[in-house]
């Protein structure tokens, strides 16, 4: 009885540790079919077959959708990674505005304190070089760390 019973909690305890390796893997899997779509679509336009990137332009609308629905999922099972301490502007007096990308961040607002160290662990995507994950309020923001113009926004990400 007792081996049955130790056997059932180590069964419990590896059971979220595979569905989270199988939602990255999900995550990944996504990524690559999105890209493939848009290879698909870049290929028949250029060979002027329309019907044909008309029909993969809407198989690249689905594969999207399910990628942010893939997303949602992750995000609503782990909300602990998504509760951060409040947002603590970088001047006293700052009030929260929200921002659209081509807005142009002081560079106060995109200093290291601000910096999001490990952006897969929320499932952005890398920042190329010269951009830099942010958090802005409860946002978070993709920013050209030379210039400070907003790239990407994704707002309310944080709870």
């Amino acid at each position: 009885m007792r081996n049955f019973m130790l056997a059932a909690l180590a069964a419990t305890m590896l059971v979220p540790v595979a569905a989270q390796a199988q939602s990255a893997q999900e995550v990944r899997h996504d990524r690559q079919e999105v890209r493939r779509d848009q290879r698909e679509v870049r290929g028949d336009v250029r060979r002027g077959d329309w019907r044909e990137a008309r029909e993969d332009r809407r198989e690249l609308r689905e594969d999207r959708r399910e990628a942010r629905e893939d997303w949602r999922d992750y995000r609503n099972h782990h909300r602990d990674a998504f509760r951060m301490r409040p947002y603590v502007g970088p001047s006293r007096g700052w009030t929260y505005r929200p921002v659209t990308i081509g807005y142009q961040f002081a560079p106060t607002f995109y200093s290291q304190r601000y910096w999001i160290a490990n952006p897969g662990l929320y499932r952005l995507p890398p920042a190329g070089p010269g951009l830099r994950w942010v958090r802005y309020g409860n946002d978070v923001v993709l920013v050209n760390v030379r210039t400070g113009r907003v790239m990407q926004v994704y707002t309310q990400f944080f709870w």
